[in-house]
């Protein structure tokens, strides 16, 4: 079994309007280039302070635009939609990085909130950056059941803990989609070696979604969504910009290499 996958890369702004307007014409050209299931960037639709972010969660909350907009999307198309991540009020003030799934006949089938939350100081323009203080973390990983196997779903810092994917792993996952806004700084040196060892370790395969541009005087990301079978080959690979990395991941040839490989087996701890 094959499936055709890609990774929407955005370099999304603050303008609700404008951004679903690029990922839609997106997520249509990963339909015509022949897409089955689809993964967008996280913050795809409002790239924006943490105010904004909060308020938009609230607007969500209560008119489920957003939610709405991927299901339309995904119903239109054909494709199975991973949307990237939604603000989502939590209770304790803050919002959860939620991220929808949607099949293809507009029905959401998983969600999934992002676990681990980026606090950290990297020394580009925004020097400091700390999530936790606007967003709550979620507390389980999530795989659900495709047409093609088990897939599972990470979010951007989530990538640096490989006990999430072992975790994902023992529920059986085949393909994980990742929606990113990777920072230019931490991404150009680590984005691509940090999913090849995902895939290559997990014998999985990884549809990686990444913000891509330039945002703000002060917030860059570094792009490079792609593609990677259980191999750790590359099989589509953007650069900076707007675009859809779209290739066919061979699922039959995933499963020899376990049986050929099995690592999952061998594992001590």
């Amino acid at each position: 079994m094959k499936v055709c996958v890609s990774a929407i890369q955005m370099v999304s702004g603050g303008d609700v309007r404008a951004n679903l307007k690029r990922a839609q014409l997106l997520l249509e050209e990963a339909a015509l280039a022949g897409a089955q299931l689809a993964v967008l960037p996280e913050n795809f639709a409002l790239f924006a302070p943490a105010a904004e972010l909060r308020s938009r969660a609230e607007v969500e909350q209560k008119q489920g635009e957003l939610h709405q907009f991927i299901a339309e999307q995904a119903r239109r198309l054909g494709v199975w939609l991973v949307g990237g991540t939604l603000p989502w009020p939590a209770d304790d003030g803050r919002c959860y990085a939620e991220s929808p799934v949607y099949s293809s006949d507009g029905e959401r089938v998983a969600q999934y909130r992002k676990i681990h939350l980026f606090d950290a100081d990297i020394g580009d323009a925004q020097q400091s950056y700390r999530e936790s203080l606007s967003y709550a973390p979620g507390h389980a990983p999530v795989v659900f059941d495709s047409p093609w196997g088990r897939v599972g779903v990470a979010v951007c810092y989530d990538l640096r803990f490989p006990e999430l994917f072992r975790a994902m792993l023992d529920q059986g996952v085949e393909i994980v989609a990742l929606p990113a806004a990777f920072t230019r700084r931490t991404g150009l040196a680590h984005w691509l070696p940090l999913l090849r060892a995902r895939a290559i370790e997990n014998q999985i395969a990884v549809v990686a979604a990444n913000q891509g541009g330039v945002h703000s005087r002060r917030r860059e990301t570094s792009g490079g969504s792609c593609v990677i079978d259980s191999w750790g080959t590359v099989l589509r690979e953007l650069g900076f910009g707007e675009g859809q990395a779209c290739a066919t991941v061979d699922m039959a040839a995933q499963q020899r290499l376990r049986e050929r490989m099995p690592v999952a087996r061998h594992r001590r701890f």
